[in-house]
């Protein structure tokens, strides 16, 4: 019963006027910068995150994650119609999904998107409710040294996996983590890497951090290299499926939903692996795997499904522990911390509105979603005959602004610009941000929750050692690490006997 009391709360929360207004927003905009190449969900949020400043908490955490799941389907619009996937969750989308367009079944392709999508999407949300709930309590018995392996587990995995070197994913976050040193010592009260200026007493900011490294960084990057689309010549009609494709995705969709979920809960996973693994495993499966590549409706359902399950997958780790599942979760976490709350297990007992209220919404999202998409395809498709050298400086100029409005700070303004010259060199070379920005905010937490459980010890190391729980989640951290490095020794075996 408390399940359906705490979801009427959510139903009551969400079908405000005002939480309807902004869930459609943030679906209807996210869907927009879905459908522009380069851009992707990440730089998204990181764009409306100043926008959503001052409102509700509540309301702010609907129209993010409106934004994030608008954007997985956004993506698929270019990836159907011009074979540029919106960002990388898409990719394995453009493999069948074009070549329908060209047979002239662009229409289908979207449809069967839309409804794998909103199945999938829908069913990630019935089970973050069942799951995220007896997680977070079991959680909430932690003490300081089980809250630091949390949190290092957070960093390692996200490190580990975000990106394709996990040298690099772990630099950037002790690069992270040494900027989360800045600010006065919560413990003995001294300045640490203030330089006498006092913007910087309380820290690095998170918001200009995140808009420089995720979005002005992304978007610099988009003009250094732009991405060549041609022009829009499919034709869409025949937006609702046959019976023949029901019958082909059916399975599909089951298949990329599992896959697509419980994928997305494993920290630094994410959208992307999943909808290679749903498409790897739909093409094993099939009766007819030589003809995928070609134009089968199901290589279009079973990525699109696990893409979308997958982004509410990583809500759980992110609302139950504290800890994110992807770069956008990572941005999402940060705004919990924006908007007065601790992330972590505490959050669902101290703020069930968020929570509750931010799941009913996804509901709600979703149906908006499956609406929206089935008319309004080439109206998002049309935004990419704008040229990317108005539209990017456009997008640049509202984000400044709005990391500007927050505080009316210029020093923020400036944090951003130089974030976004270093978020540019990095994605040039291969740097992911993720791993800085998660270090950035559970760095001052980590290093609190290390302090208290040392204050515990009196100084023994031991400590994190000694307790079950706290072992067993540095042992999950140990093996995140270690894991990449038994591929590329396994790899490295193989590829000997193969010169043997």
């Amino acid at each position: 019963m408390d399940l359906f009391n705490d979801l009427f709360l959510g139903f009551s929360i969400a079908f405000t006027p005002t939480n309807l207004m902004f869930a459609f927003a943030g679906v209807f905009l996210g869907t927009l910068i879905g459908a522009l190449p380069g851009i992707g969900p990440s730089a998204g949020v990181a764009v409306l995150l100043p926008v959503t400043f001052g409102m509700p908490p509540v309301t702010a955490m609907i129209m993010l994650a409106g934004i994030y799941y608008g954007a997985m389907y956004g993506g698929t619009i270019t990836s159907v119609l011009i074979n540029t996937p919106g960002e990388s969750a898409s990719v394995m989308t453009t493999l069948d999904g074009y070549q329908m367009a060209l047979k002239g079944r662009a229409g289908a392709a979207l449809g069967m998107a839309a409804i794998g999508s909103f199945i999938a999407g829908t069913v990630g949300v019935v089970l973050l409710m069942i799951a995220a709930p007896p997680l977070a309590e079991f959680a909430i018995t932690f003490g300081p040294p089980e809250y630091f392996a949390l949190m290092l587990l957070g960093l390692t995995t996200l490190a580990s996996l975000t990106g394709g070197s996990m040298i690099k994913g772990l630099l950037m976050a002790v690069v992270g983590l040494t900027l989360g040193t800045i600010g006065i010592d919560l413990m003995i009260g001294a300045p640490r890497f203030t330089f006498d200026n006092v913007n910087l007493l309380d820290g690095l900011d998170f918001l200009p951090v995140a808009v420089g490294l995720f979005a002005v960084g992304e978007l610099l990057f988009n003009i250094y290299r732009p991405i060549r689309s041609k022009p829009i010549k499919a034709k869409l009609s025949g937006l609702l499926p046959t019976r023949q494709d029901w019958r082909d995705s059916s399975g599909a969709i089951t298949r990329g939903t599992a896959i697509g979920f419980f994928v997305g809960m494993l920290p630094g996973a994410g959208a992307t692996i999943s909808s290679f693994l749903a498409y790897a495993t739909e093409k094993r499966v099939s009766k007819r795997p030589e003809k995928f590549g070609t134009g089968v409706i199901e290589g279009v359902a079973a990525p699109e499904s696990a893409n979308n399950a997958a982004s509410t997958g990583a809500l759980i780790p992110l609302m139950a522990l504290g800890i994110p599942g992807s770069g956008t979760t990572a941005v999402m976490l940060g705004a919990l911390t924006l908007y007065g709350m601790q992330p972590g297990p505490l959050l669902m007992s101290t703020h069930p509105d968020v929570f509750w209220g931010l799941v009913a919404s996804m509901y709600i999202g979703n149906v908006m979603l499956l609406i929206l998409n089935l008319p309004l395809a080439p109206m998002f498709a049309s935004i990419l005959r704008v040229p990317y050298s108005i539209l990017i400086p456009i997008i640049i100029g509202i984000a400044l602004f709005g990391v500007y409005s927050v505080e009316n700070s210029l020093f923020n303004v400036g944090v951003t610009i130089v974030f976004g010259g270093i978020g540019f060199v990095m994605r040039l070379y291969g740097y992911p941000p993720a791993p800085l920005v998660l270090a950035l905010v559970l760095g001052p937490m980590l290093e609190r929750a290390m302090r208290q459980s040392l204050q515990m010890s009196l100084g023994e190391l031991d400590i994190f050692v000694t307790r079950p729980i706290s072992a067993t989640i540095l042992a999950f951290a140990l093996a995140a690490v270690l894991f990449p490095f038994f591929v590329w020794l396994r790899r490295l075996r193989r590829e000997r006997r193969g010169d043997a």
